[in-house]
């Protein structure tokens, strides 16, 4: 039965959850505070990722976490402030922070992120955006012999479930990508990885959906919900009500103050995260992570793209010259020869990603409000499970059975 649904949000996962929702039959409508041009589904990575198996919550982050909270450049910030649901956030990740919780959560993460890299695939194939993908692999790049130990043990952790991983000498890795000329110790080569250009594919699939039929509601907040019998009948901005049968509520860093007007709280933080893009020719022709550093190098279309940091200082978008300055700088350290240019650095953007207490996102019907579903919550993996969430979010609207079991990512789970 053809339903009519609004999605508040137009990241990833808000235009994932229109595609399926589409192919359906149903009736969409997207409401979205921007233009649909910025935030974390622009200036990510890029990166389609199933050997991303450990969350962010595992053992041992605490205390690297105390460490970094006084180097303001340091990849993991937690900007000091008195707030009760910070506060709050941080106990739930200490208590998720544990080696079993971390050993139930790895195959639970790789079946999402392998059912979203079947579905990238499958979207290209369907013709119905035009896009690239490119199955290079992902190398995770070493400096020092630690952090080569610690990548290994990772490494055999994704092998036993199914990954085809590579360790690989400094030699080996600069005859695999010579250009790049590379300072470094060695890497493990993930090759189930994929890369691709976020903002190719965004405007793509945004002009696509626009042109099957899908509304728009650009730079419009969504403000307040209509409730109904323990149902949301409508979604109000300034400019508008917008009656719905469904509502689904995507919208990244933003979504906590919108669950609570159905009077539901989901322990959520934002992580901004930075990005440098390059126009030059840096020889780089594999994506990287710097390991120490945890800067992300990605060659995209036309660029270079240099992203990092995870600063937990609530939702605001203000660029932080020293982590920019950061990420350059790492870079630098492990790229012999690159430089990156002042006028790059003061280019920077930045987004902000939704982080969850035990680093899987919140997938899932509510409990107080019938026709309201839950996408978001995906921090450092939203690029790569968009099209997995939003093919389990159009399933639960269809009234189907999910490819996957959605316990693991229920959005009232306890912590």
């Amino acid at each position: 039965m053809s339903k009519n649904v609004v999605i508040i949000g137009g990241g990833i996962m808000g235009l994932s959850t229109a595609y399926y929702l589409l192919k359906e039959g149903h009736q969409v409508t997207v409401i979205d505070q921007s233009d649909i041009s910025s935030g974390a589904s622009f200036v990510n990575a890029g990166f389609i990722s199933p050997s991303h198996i450990i969350p962010l919550s595992s053992p041992g982050i605490i205390t690297k976490g105390l460490k970094w909270m006084l180097n303001e450049e340091s990849p993991f910030y937690i900007k000091p402030r008195l707030d009760k649901e910070l506060l709050q956030w941080a106990w739930y990740f200490k208590k998720s922070a544990t080696a079993k919780k971390v050993k139930k959560a790895i195959p639970v993460i790789k079946d999402i992120s392998m059912l979203s890299l079947e579905l990238f695939n499958e979207i290209k194939k369907s013709g119905d955006i035009p896009f690239s993908i490119d199955n290079k692999g992902l190398l995770m790049i070493y400096k020092t012999e630690k952090a080569g130990e610690e990548e290994l043990k990772v490494g055999a952790l994704a092998e036993k479930q199914g990954m085809k991983v590579q360790n690989l000498s400094a030699a080996a890795v600069n005859k695999l990508d010579p250009k790049a000329n590379l300072d470094i110790k060695g890497a493990v080569h993930y090759l189930y990885d994929s890369h691709m250009t976020p903002g190719e594919y965004m405007e793509k699939m945004y002009l696509y959906l626009k042109q099957k039929g899908v509304t728009f509601y650009t730079n419009e907040e969504a403000l307040d919900v209509t409730l109904k019998e323990g149902k949301v009948s409508s979604v109000s901005t300034r400019k508008r009500t917008v009656d719905t049968d469904e509502l689904v509520i995507a919208a990244g860093s933003w979504s906590p103050l919108l669950t609570k007007k159905i009077g539901l709280h989901i322990p959520m933080q934002a992580g901004k995260g930075y990005r440098i893009d390059v126009y030059r020719d840096t020889g780089i022709s594999i994506p990287a992570i710097l390991i120490e550093t945890k800067v992300a190098i990605t060659p995209m279309k036309g660029f270079t793209r240099f992203a990092g940091t995870m600063e937990i200082a609530g939702i605001n978008q203000t660029i932080n010259p020293v982590r920019v300055h950061a990420i350059a700088k790492s870079a630098e350290s492990y790229y012999k020869g690159l430089k990156i240019t002042e006028e790059e650095k003061a280019a920077a953007a930045c987004g902000l990603r939704p982080c969850t207490p035990d680093g899987l996102p919140y997938i899932g019907r509510t409990s107080n409000c019938k026709n309201v579903t839950i996408a978001t919550g995906h921090a450092m993996m939203g690029w790569t499970l968009g099209p997995a969430t939003g093919k389990l979010v159009c399933e639960i609207i269809s009234d189907k059975k999910p490819t996957l079991d959605l316990t693991p990512y229920h959005p009232e789970r306890s912590f």
